[in-house]
């Protein structure tokens, strides 16, 4: 082989067949979420990073919800059935149909190992590129218990891989485990795969028998290590949640070592896409849920969640805030405490610092929202727009009925229910006059008291 081998053509088979009957769920394991994005979508972008021209996915009949999922990023072509299941080597030949037109290298990876990246499996080729003819990812475990044994000679050279359950003592001491990913050409891989049997504890087709095969054959096997958190697998609820913390940590500090200020960064809980620009500040027990981007200088405070968002330069969001799909914050705007925004548009420099719901429309640049205001955009059917315009003043406990136009530099009076659009510079003021009448509160504390008296009194005797 030569260095050409890096550069020939890339294809994927991610197997995700399993029955993750661990979980205890109703959901699909490799549809569980790592940092809001389900682990085969974790998978699939390893392999997209990657530059695999091809990408298949084994999915089991008895979880039809992967299919589909599978299907709808990647096309029907993209699927293939396993059915039944008899182990790893017997879920990679079922993609062999799929592939049979493709000529390249072939790496076969895991739906439920949402840390595995692109850099981690790229040693993978490089090992092709310089003359293995089949390469594995090992790791080695702090305790090997149930991993498969990779049996090597110097240089990292791999002679055979044996299953946990088939291994003696001298072997079960090795600590040099298998990932269960494995790089080959495509016509060498299926060809191995072939004269794989099933004559072990489990009965099964081991993937992993393709490396005996091929030393047997004198190819040449070898193995690249990576840090065990980076092949971790997702098996329970409890392996699920581990993950998602060791991911979780890996971006927190990649973002501060990007210019990030985060006080306190073991409580901000970041989505898969979450971008964050340098000179942003994220405080304490803040949530990003996917689709938000926050720009420079922006401050996030405590307590607030944001999903599906964007926030401009400079804005302050927050304590207790909450941004929905939709929300699209202007630089220098301020979204204060339990304010919620949906789908608005909020001008430059615009405020709404107070317990209020923004839903459906737009605010203008410096606009003012008065505490308590409710766009109320909903009649039981249908959702309607409410905009109000540049400048314009929001009174307090405010109810602008959508659709309603406030015009800019327009202002509504506390209180009121704005049902017509108002003028720009106009002020609109909907509410009952008020009545005082003189002595009416004495007096009917008296009453009161009187009546508490007498029932005392009552008591006694």
């Amino acid at each position: 082989m030569t260095s050409s081998a890096s550069n020939r053509p890339r294809a994927a088979v991610i197997l995700a067949a399993g029955q993750g009957t661990r979980m205890k769920s109703p959901t699909p394991k490799v549809l569980h979420r790592i940092a809001g994005r389900a682990l085969l979508d974790h998978a699939i972008d390893a392999a997209e990073a990657l530059g695999c021209a091809r990408i298949v996915v084994v999915v089991g009949a008895h979880s039809p919800a992967v299919g589909l999922h599978a299907r709808k990023r990647l096309g029907e072509a993209a699927v293939v059935i396993q059915d039944p299941p008899m182990g790893t080597g017997h879920a990679v030949l079922a993609a062999k149909a799929a592939l049979a037109d493709f000529d390249g290298d072939v790496v076969v990876t895991f739906a439920d190992c949402p840390l595995l990246s692109a850099a981690v499996i790229e040693p993978l080729f490089d090992l092709r590129a310089s003359g293995a003819d089949v390469a594995v990812l090992g790791f080695e475990a702090a305790d090997p218990g149930a991993y498969g044994r990779l049996i090597l000679a110097p240089g990292h050279v791999l002679l055979r891989i044996v299953e946990a359950k088939d291994a003696d003592d001298s072997v079960k001491q090795v600590k040099h485990c298998n990932s269960g990913v494995l790089a080959a050409d495509r016509a060498l891989l299926f060809d191995i795969l072939g004269q794989v049997g099933n004559d072990n504890a489990n009965g099964e087709y081991y993937l992993t028998d393709v490396v005996g095969i091929a030393h047997g054959r004198e190819l040449s096997t070898r193995a690249s290590f990576a840090a065990e958190a980076s092949v971790q697998g997702v098996n329970s609820q409890a392996e699920l949640a581990a993950a998602e913390a060791v991911w979780q940590k890996r971006r927190r500090n990649a973002l501060m070592v990007e210019g990030v200020t985060l006080p306190a960064p073991e409580t901000v809980h970041l989505a898969w896409d979450t971008k964050i620009a340098a000179g942003v500040t994220v405080e304490q027990f803040v949530v990003f849920g996917p689709g938000v981007s926050v720009a420079s200088g922006a401050v996030i405070k405590a307590f607030s969640h944001l999903e599906g968002a964007t926030v401009g330069e400079g804005a302050l969001i927050g304590p207790y805030a909450r941004l929905r799909p939709g929300a699209e914050i202007g630089a220098d705007a301020h979204i204060g405490n339990f304010v919620e925004v949906k789908k608005v548009k909020v001008g430059a420099g615009a405020k709404a610092n107070h317990l209020s719901y923004l839903g459906d429309g737009s605010v203008g640049e410096k606009a003012n929202i008065g505490a308590g205001t409710i766009f109320c955009n909903y009649d039981g059917f249908d959702k309607f727009e409410t905009h109000v315009g540049a400048g314009a003043f929001i009174g307090s406990n405010s109810a602008l009925v959508a659709p309603v136009r406030i015009g800019d530099g327009a202002m509504t009076g506390s209180g009121s229910v704005i049902t017509k659009d108002v003028p720009e510079g106009a002020l609109a003021l909907s509410r009952s006059e008020q009545k005082n009448k003189s002595g009416w509160a004495e007096a009917f504390r008296a009453l009161k008291l009187a009546k508490k008296a007498k029932a005392a009194k009552r008591d006694k005797t």
